[in-house]
């Protein structure tokens, strides 16, 4: 799935991408408050209205830039991770966010947006992780993995505003894991 609003490639494509990499130059910058996709055009040499066909807000272009962070992780463990552990998953994504600080706290705001393309990254983000993270776990009820999930996400929305630490979470989840699996196993051997 492509961040953008429109099919691109060629061309259009490498302005994307150069649009992308300006926002986080940006975003390293400036305030997220500062940000704007005319600042971000600029600083990608391109005019702000062909920054606006392809985003429709600053929050749908730092969404944007959040959605090729996590597919770069999600497409590592696809392609033949199979077997990788819940922290070693956890951990690689919640590094996308640990090492970009100022992305960290833009995406806090950015993915909160009551924009339709936000949306749609939002749920594509979601779908990324919790594919992920349900191939580290072993077979489980759906609300076990559900509940990770939720786990995972209220996680990572803790770390971003700062009350907990990205790399405490990798550890956290695996504990909950682990919990769960020994109420799964406390339950299916009682029946």
């Amino acid at each position: 799935m492509d961040p953008v609003r429109r099919i691109v490639d060629g061309r259009r494509a490498s302005t994307v991408q150069r649009l992308l990499d300006a926002a986080l130059e940006e975003i390293r910058a400036v305030e997220y408050g500062d940000l704007s996709v005319r600042s971000v055009a600029k600083r990608a040499d391109v005019s702000p209205a062909t920054a606006y066909t392809y985003f429709s807000s600053k929050d749908h272009l730092i969404s944007s830039v959040v959605w090729r962070r996590v597919q770069e992780v999600a497409a590592s463990f696809a392609d033949g991770a199979d077997g990788a552990e819940l922290p070693t998953i956890v951990r690689s994504i919640t590094d996308v966010f640990a090492q970009e600080p100022e992305l960290s706290r833009a995406c806090t705001s950015a993915l909160l947006a009551d924009d339709p393309e936000v949306a749609r990254l939002r749920d594509e983000i979601g779908a990324a992780c919790a594919q992920s993270l349900s191939s580290a776990l072993p077979p489980m009820p759906s609300t076990a993995v559900d509940s990770i999930t939720m786990a995972f996400v209220g996680g990572l929305l803790l770390a971003g505003m700062g009350y907990m630490p990205f790399e405490a979470i990798a550890d956290r989840l695996n504990e909950t894991a682990e919990q769960l699996r020994s109420a799964d196993g406390d339950h299916t051997s009682s029946q």
